[in-house]
C-alpha cells in the first residue's frame, strides 16, 4: 500500500511524511520542485492547480494526504478516483464546520475543496484544525530584527495547535479503520490571544518581544494585501467582526486530538520551544 502526501514541503505535510516513514509505511511525496524538496523518500513533480500532472504520481497510491487548493480539487478528485484511490485524508479548516465565519475566503475554499472530494465518492476524512501555531512563524523576521510584532486585534484569542498534532491524527486517519466519514476539528489544549502568544515565544527565546497595535484600518490593508481577489469590502468587514468576536470571547476547543490519540494536544508554550529556533538571530 503506498501513501500519496500532497502539501509535502509545508509544515503540516513533512511532519505527515515523517511520522509515516517511521511508521513504516511506503511514501511517496509530490512537489512542484521535487529537486529542492529535500524528503526521506520518492518525490514526483506534481502541481494541485493542474490536476492532469499527477497521472504518475497516482499509479499505485491507495490513500492520499491531500492539501487544499480549490483550484483543481475537483479534477485531483476525479483522477484519483479512476487511479484506484481508496481513502482522502483532507487538510481541511475548522472555519468549514462554523456558519459564523460566513463567506470568509477561509471558509470559502475549504467548504469547495471538501465537497469535491465528497463528489468523487472516495472514502474520507477531513481535518478541521483551528489556528495554526505555524502562522506565528510569520513574526519571526521582525521579532529578530526588530524586537516586535505588528498585530491587528492583539487580544483576539486562538486556539493554536501544534503542527506535528494535526499530522499525528492524520497519520491515524491514514493506517488505521474508524475515522472514515469523520470531520475532526482539531484545536490545541487552550485559548490564549495572540499578545499572549507573542509572550511565550518571548520567554522561548528568553527576550521580551514588543506588540505594536494596528488599527482596523491597518488590519483591512493586511488582509487585503494577503487575500488578493478574494477579499472585497463585505469580506473585510467580516473579518472584523469575527475578530472582535474573538477578542470579546475565549476561542472554541474540542478534546480530538486527545482522543483521537490517546494524549493531550501539546501547549503553544510546547510549540515556541520547540521552534524556539526560528525566532533566534
Amino acid at each position: 500500500m503506498t501513501i500519496l502526501v500532497t502539501g509535502a514541503t509545508g509544515n503540516v505535510g513533512r511532519c505527515v511524511i515523517t511520522q509515516l516513514v517511521d511508521a513504516g509505511a511506503s511514501v511517496r511525496a509530490t512537489s512542484r520542485n521535487p529537486q529542492s524538496a529535500g524528503l526521506p523518500v520518492d518525490v514526483r513533480a506534481a502541481d494541485l492547480e493542474k490536476p492532469e500532472s499527477f497521472d504518475s504520481a497516482l499509479e499505485g497510491v491507495e490513500k492520499v494526504f491531500l492539501f487544499p487548493n480549490p483550484a483543481g480539487a475537483q479534477g485531483f478528485a476525479e483522477l484519483a478516483k479512476a487511479k484506484g484511490v481508496k481513502r482522502i485524508v483532507l487538510l481541511s479548516s475548522q472555519a468549514a464546520a462554523h456558519e459564523s465565519y460566513g463567506d470568509s475566503p477561509v471558509r470559502t475554499v475549504h467548504l469547495a475543496v471538501e465537497a469535491a472530494v465528497e463528489r468523487s465518492g472516495i472514502d474520507w476524512t477531513f481535518l478541521r484544525p483551528g489556528g495554526f501555531a505555524t502562522n506565528t512563524l510569520f513574526w519571526a523576521e521582525s521579532i529578530k530584527q526588530e524586537g516586535l510584532v505588528r498585530l491587528p486585534f492583539a487580544d483576539a484569542n486562538v486556539n493554536p495547535i501544534h503542527e506535528a498534532d494535526i499530522a499525528a491524527v492524520a497519520v491515524k486517519a491514514l493506517l488505521e479503520d474508524g475515522h472514515v466519514g469523520a470531520a475532526y476539528e482539531l484545536t490545541g489544549p487552550e485559548s490564549i490571544s495572540q499578545r499572549g502568544q507573542v509572550s511565550l515565544i518571548g520567554a522561548a527565546v528568553g527576550r521580551e518581544i514588543e506588540v505594536v497595535d494596528l488599527s482596523v484600518a491597518e488590519a483591512k490593508a493586511l488582509w487585503a494585501q494577503q487575500f488578493g481577489g478574494f477579499a472585497d469590502g463585505k469580506i473585510l468587514d467580516g473579518m472584523v467582526k469575527l475578530y472582535e468576536n474573538a477578542t470579546a470571547r475565549a476561542a472554541d476547543l474540542t478534546t480530538v486530538v486527545q482522543e483521537v490519540l490517546g494524549r493531550p494536544a501539546r501547549t503553544f508554550a510546547e510549540w515556541a520551544t520547540d521552534h524556539k529556533a526560528d525566532f533566534t538571530a
